[in-house]
């Protein structure tokens, strides 16, 4: 990854979940902790740089609204920014909290970035550990924030620092107390960026050391990806975006070929949303720009 690039993609994350927080409404999902790890002149420099690049984004847009930057943050942020990040946020911790009635004592979550799940449930403390996974610069920059926000770790979430799109080891995990038990995987944001291959890998490497009945949450492009314009294109700027940070979308799938990734690996499809069964569950009766994001799919799979 380029210097501070993963931390400038968890900022960009947080800001959407701040921003929808604060000003959406009704809320996908309320990340009310987000603002805190992000301070105002963070937002307001990132709601500048998005304002600015309108015309990259939609030159009608850009004409139509140029004298009213507030309707052009909210345009590029719910058409752009959000939808991703919100819906896929909101399935994963649905799952997760019928999985704890399941019996799940442990949460993994891969790619964790500014995440902030322990901070909104506290209540879980006592009965699941957490464990965040990123790579070694984020994590940093993600204590440093916590710090200036004056937000104290719980003893129940633990840090993992680990590239582990490179080389997944359970060692690190096992070395902060991770444990053989039921366990719940949360993979967002991350599958489009590997290879095939590092993907059948990671997830195969994931699942070898916990027992039947864990489970895993993950999105993944279609075969679309590369040839999908989307809403105001914005699957194509999608794309175009990631290459031009330093990190190329690698990979998409057809729903035969995860299904059969997740088979060799011993893994089970309980649920799949498609594009449209996201916008249903998510977008539903909206009248702002916030609507699921075409070509992205969630999965819920379980461990046979």
């Amino acid at each position: 990854m380029r210097k501070n690039e993963s931390s400038l993609t968890s900022l960009i994350s947080a800001f959407a979940r701040a921003y929808h927080s604060r000003y959406d409404t009704p809320l996908i999902f309320d990340d009310f902790i987000a603002k805190d790890l992000i301070n105002e002149k963070e937002f307001s420099d990132i709601s500048e740089n998005m304002i600015q690049g309108i015309t990259f984004f939609n030159k009608e847009i850009a004409e139509r609204l140029q004298n009213d930057p507030e309707e052009i943050l909210k345009w590029v942020a719910q058409v752009q920014l959000s939808p991703t990040p919100l819906a896929r946020a909101s399935y994963c911790e649905k799952v997760l909290h019928n999985e704890l009635m399941l019996g799940a004592k442990q949460y993994v979550i891969l790619g964790a970035g500014l995440d902030t799940f322990c901070f909104r449930h506290p209540e879980l403390e006592n009965s699941l550990q957490v464990f965040e996974v990123d790579h070694p610069a984020t994590q940093q920059f993600k204590k440093n924030k916590l710090t200036d926000a004056n937000l104290t770790v719980p003893e129940h979430l633990h840090f993992v620092p680990m590239d582990f799109t490179k080389t997944f080891s359970y060692q690190p995990l096992i070395d902060k107390g991770f444990e053989n038990t039921k366990t719940f995987f949360s993979l967002l944001g991350v599958s489009y960026y590997l290879t095939r291959e590092e993907n059948a890998i990671l997830i195969s490497n994931l699942i070898s050391h916990v027992p039947s009945g864990s489970s895993i949450v993950f999105d993944y492009a279609d075969e679309t990806l590369f040839t999908a314009k989307g809403t105001s294109n914005r699957v194509e700027h999608m794309v175009k975006m990631a290459a031009a940070s330093g990190e190329p979308m690698n990979s998409c799938f057809t729903y035969d070929e995860i299904e059969k990734m997740l088979d060799s690996s011993g893994l089970l499809i309980h649920e799949h949303l498609s594009p449209a069964d996201i916008n249903g569950l998510f977008f539903g009766n909206r009248t702002d720009y916030l609507s699921a994001f075409e070509a992205i799919h969630y999965i819920h799979a379980v461990k046979k």
